[in-house]
């Protein structure tokens, strides 16, 4: 949550994240810290290759998870999530499950105490779609290589 919190106070996101007004941010923001603005030896073109690559890092964040992305990839999400659970990791507040067809999705502000309902529960997978998918946010992260 930290995270999508930063990126959103990058972008001046308030609330639900609009794909229009998010990329005229991003090029605003491309043109204002672009490292090309600035002469080699300026102590500012080093921060602003800095602050590029943030401004490129959260615009690709926050479009993984606006719910116009989100509702365009709903029937393959549908498809992996039925699919069943092949591996699974928590760390922080974000959950990061592996699904049998090798997709991964973070899922964010998943609390310990939920992670641990969802460990301890015989049938993890139906777990998940009752207490995991429908109320985070998530995205995807990596579809896995295929087997060689």
């Amino acid at each position: 949550m930290k995270r999508i919190n930063e990126y959103k106070k990058l972008f001046g996101v308030e609330k639900e994240i609009d794909l229009t007004v998010l990329k005229k941010t991003y090029r605003d923001l491309v043109k204002q810290w672009h490292p090309d603005k600035f002469q080699d030896g300026d102590a500012m073109k080093v921060e602003a290759e800095v602050q590029s690559r943030r401004v490129i890092d959260g615009y690709h964040f926050l479009m993984s998870i606006a719910p116009e992305t989100r509702d365009a990839n709903k029937e393959a999400y549908t498809a992996t999530i039925n699919e069943g659970i092949a591996d699974y990791h928590h760390k922080g507040m974000v959950l990061e499950i592996t699904f049998l067809d090798g997709t991964t999705y973070e899922y964010f502000g998943v609390t310990p105490a939920v992670f641990q309902k969802m460990i301890n529960s015989d049938k993890i997978n139906r777990f998940a779609k009752r207490a995991i998918y429908p109320n985070y946010i998530y995205r995807k992260t990596k579809k896995s290589m295929e087997p060689a």
